[in-house]
């Protein structure tokens, strides 16, 4: 991710139609506690996608602000309302000094074993990133590309 993009490099391949929802949105998602559907984003317009894409979503002012818009759009589109998800207090991508055990295991796949610094260097979103991209159910193709651009491997 460079300094003036909201994307990671190994999500280039949609960030010009946004036609999936980019890591930076999937953080907000799980910090405001809203499950949001592929074919619900892929309602939105152009221009909705990257308001949700810019819009901040840390304090508890901007949750609940980023929380409604969402819902406002899902309404707008679809008659319904977005699925309420548990929002954890304590989410791993936080703990700078935990390495969740599903991303070790995932790194070793690719012979890369992350060190506690290296983990602890990274950012909350970088966190954030390996951890969806190493969970089994996810399509994980982008989990060494990632590796590589954060510079584990």
């Amino acid at each position: 991710m460079n300094q003036n993009s909201d994307f990671f490099k190994f999500e280039s391949d949609f960030v010009d139609s946004l036609h999936c929802i980019p890591m930076i949105v999937r953080l907000k998602l799980d910090t405001c506690g809203i499950k949001l559907k592929l074919t619900h984003w892929n309602k939105f317009s152009q221009q909705e996608r990257l308001i949700l894409v810019k819009q901040p979503c840390q304090s508890n002012l901007e949750i609940n602000n980023y929380r409604e818009l969402l819902q406002n759009l899902v309404q707008k589109y679809t008659g319904e309302i977005a699925k309420n998800i548990e929002i954890n207090p304590l989410p791993p991508w936080k703990n700078h000094l935990i390495i969740p055990n599903e991303v070790r295991e995932k790194a070793l796949e690719f012979n890369c074993q992350i060190t506690s610094e290296q983990w602890f260097k990274l950012n909350d979103l970088q966190r954030f990133a390996l951890i969806k991209l190493s969970r089994s159910k996810h399509e994980n193709l982008n989990f060494l590309p990632a590796l590589k651009e954060f510079k584990l491997i």
